[in-house]
């Protein structure tokens, strides 16, 4: 039983996330570039509401704010997916509540994927495990498979090669620059390292920073990027998260992490959150 009837309600957490550090160590034969990075999951960012449909249809409310067109939307495209490889009879209704910002490589539109098919394939019984629900994920995106099965973690492949860590406590700054460049655009870039060394996780916990591939490539192509990576150094180490445009810091108590965001300048779009090694979902998940 899922406790939902058709025509309810539910809401789900949609978590973002952050890539403590990212670097490209190669390209596999098909092209794709190989990484390494570490997934840290927060307690922060959207949220998904379903309604089940007993017509089958899978259908997105437009909200403000969230100008994704249904065609190209992650949610719509997870909910068919499932619905297809399930064979389910049933259908949803979809609202996003949007809060990580588009584009900023904290993950936002994969968490919203991997929400969907979680929350789904829980409500529409289809009984699908999460081994199951990371293929499917994958096909959606390189970073969807991290947020279904919801534990902060070591990364390589093109991320889906999943190793869970369990990491300090931590609070982090985030800002969003406004800054979006195509990830393929970015994957194309002359200038970027693709052969780095591997890291091991031993070398990623003794420390020093690793440092992310892109964030050198955007510095050099965006004004935006460069003075919110700038601004944040007063702070601490100002890192790049994934391949977009939001930047962080990094602070061992929530308190400081809230004093920097009161010293920000005026006009940064800017958060805090805490670190969790448990997605907000799968606890949600447990609790329904």
């Amino acid at each position: 039983m899922t406790g939902a009837a058709v025509g309810d309600w539910t809401r789900w957490p949609a978590p973002a996330k952050l890539n403590l550090f990212l670097r490209i160590v190669g390209r596999r034969p098909d092209g794709y570039h190989r990484l390494q990075t570490v997934f840290q999951l927060l307690d922060w960012g959207d949220t998904v509401q379903l309604r089940l449909r007993d017509d089958g249809r899978v259908c997105r409310e437009a909200t403000e704010g969230y100008a994704v067109p249904e065609v190209e939307d992650l949610t719509v495209r997870a909910a068919k997916l499932l619905k297809y490889e399930s064979k389910t009879p049933l259908g949803v209704d979809i609202v996003v509540e949007k809060r990580i910002p588009l584009g900023g490589g904290f993950g936002g539109g994969s968490s919203d994927a991997a929400t969907v098919l979680v929350a789904l394939n829980h409500l529409w019984g289809t009984g699908l495990g999460q081994d199951q629900l990371a293929v499917l994920g994958l096909a959606l995106g390189a970073d969807v498979p991290v947020f279904v099965r919801g534990r902060s973690a070591w990364a390589e492949g093109v991320g889906e090669v999943l190793s869970p860590i369990t990491l300090p406590p931590a609070s982090y700054l985030l800002v969003d620059s406004g800054e979006s460049v195509p990830t393929v655009e970015l994957f194309q870039a002359s200038d970027l390292t693709r052969d780095a060394p591997p890291a091991t996780i031993s070398d990623f916990a003794s420390g020093p920073c690793l440092g992310n591939a892109f964030e050198p490539v955007l510095r050099r192509r965006s004004e935006a990027v460069a003075t919110v990576l700038d601004t944040l150094a007063q702070f601490g180490t100002a890192a790049l998260t994934g391949t977009g445009g939001g930047c962080f810091v990094r602070f061992d108590a929530r308190a400081d992490a809230e004093a920097a965001l009161a010293r920000l300048p005026d006009g940064m779009r800017a958060w805090v959150a805490d670190g969790v090694d448990v997605s907000p979902l799968h606890r949600a998940l447990s609790a329904a």
